[in-house]
């Protein structure tokens, strides 16, 4: 079940392991299931595998002597001291002479945190003696930016030595339905609304269950780590605040770089120049927390949830509503049949557009959503029309396209002129 949606991710850590030499990167933010697929990938295979943390160099090298000697089973190496990484290296290289082997390096860029030269001395033994032998490298971490400056960058030291790279992203929504049983699409996208398609989180919840049941019996609880998760993520990332003190851009590029939030204009601005930046938090779980135990903590503390259930009770389809244009945007690389360059939102002062997708040739889609109860009549396609006028993009030669999501459907009018207009497209749910 750990394994839904990740089969490409496999296939390319096994194309890579039948290599007689690769260096693989894997990077994503935490939570979405770095560790859980290598340790699946190296469970029949010959491999080391080492968890790099915050603690200091001498340290992080002890634990690594001590790791190999468990490893190899060799209880005089555990009572040798050793200061270097070369000496480890050299020592692991005599254990596996030239047999297939995995290394694999987890949380990679702590170790370039505490030491910057790290990736320096990374490289320097991976040319000089590890290239040349039947070795797959896999190098992990959580950090985005820092892994992809450390590993990927022109100009980092290993830059050119990685044969692949994987950058895992959360569970999508259409594979929700082989985690969660003989569940309505409705009920999925609730439970993807507090999930996000994060491995961890889908698994730490009831799954037999609704997502109301769940935000009660378990978001709600204090002894639940996901009660507190948002807190310790935050502090473990963003720990040094007088780093910050200069003012909140820092923050934000770091909550960027951790792949928790993320950046967004209309979609016809420049996202570099844009004076209309918003910042929306990618995460589902993060965004409920934010909005129903964050600013309540105070009730929670008491036990008192009443108040914070009605307003759950009352909300909770507003809230689902947000996430349903997510995953209507997201949905619309398939639902449109020519190519698109872009897909995202518009607004201006007056007028906010759920989606808007710039295809070739000029197409361009206009797209509204309704999460309700009622179905979605003529009058809504109305109001999309004329809040199209509004965007402008190659105004005198465009070809429109317009796309309505209705969780309950749409009137028998619609429906009809749908049939006949081929620039009118009608989907329920998603």
């Amino acid at each position: 079940m750990n394994f839904v949606n990740r089969e490409k991710e496999m296939e390319t850590l096994n194309r890579e392991y039948k290599k007689e030499n690769s260096f693989v990167v894997i990077y994503g933010r935490r939570r979405v299931g770095k560790t859980t697929l290598i340790k699946e990938f190296i469970k029949d295979k010959k491999a080391f595998y080492f968890f790099a943390d915050k603690q200091n160099e001498n340290l992080q090298i002890e634990r690594f002597k001590n790791q190999i000697a468990e490893n190899f089973k060799d209880e005089i190496l555990k009572k040798i001291e050793i200061k270097d990484w070369d000496t480890l290296f050299e020592y692991l290289i005599t254990k596996i002479s030239n047999e297939k082997f995995v290394l694999v390096i987890d949380e990679f860029q702590y170790l370039s945190l505490i030491n910057k030269n790290f990736s320096s001395i990374f490289q320097r033994i991976y040319d000089e003696k590890l290239k040349d032998k039947n070795i797959m490298v896999i190098l992990c971490g959580s950090l985005i930016s820092m892994m992809y400056s450390e590993t990927l960058a022109y100009d980092s030291p290993l830059y050119g030595r990685r044969t692949a790279q994987i950058k895992l992203q959360p569970i999508k929504f259409k594979y929700y339905n082989k985690f969660f049983k003989n569940k309505s699409t409705q009920d999925l996208i609730e439970l993807y609304s507090i999930t996000g398609g994060i491995p961890k989180y889908i698994m730490s919840i009831d799954r037999e269950q609704s997502a109301l049941y769940n935000i009660e019996s378990n978001l709600f609880d204090k002894n639940n780590y996901l009660y507190s998760e948002p807190k310790f993520l935050l502090q473990e990332e963003v720990n040094d605040l007088s780093r910050y003190a200069g003012g909140i851009s820092a923050y934000i590029s770091k909550l960027i770089e951790l792949d928790i939030i993320e950046k967004e204009v209309p979609i016809t601005e420049n996202i570099d120049n844009s004076k209309k930046v918003l910042y929306k938090i990618k995460d589902n779980y993060l965004k409920f927390w934010f909005a129903y135990i964050y600013p309540y903590q105070s009730y929670f503390e008491i036990e008192n949830l009443t108040y914070v259930k009605n307003k759950i009770n009352n909300e909770f389809e507003l809230y689902v509503s947000k996430i349903y244009e997510d995953l209507a945007r997201e949905s619309m690389w398939e639902n449109i049949p020519f190519p698109l360059l872009k897909v995202g939102r518009w607004w201006d002062k007056n007028t906010e557009v759920d989606i808007v997708a710039l295809g070739e040739n000029n197409k361009i889609v206009f797209g509204e959503c309704k999460y309700s109860k009622k179905q979605v009549g003529l009058s809504i396609l109305k109001q999309l029309q004329e809040k199209a006028k509004n965007i402008k993009w190659n105004n005198n030669n465009r070809e429109e396209y317009f796309i309505l999501f209705s969780k309950s459907g749409f009137s028998e009018e619609l429906e009809e002129l749908a049939q006949k207009e081929k620039n009118i497209i009608l989907k329920k749910l998603i």
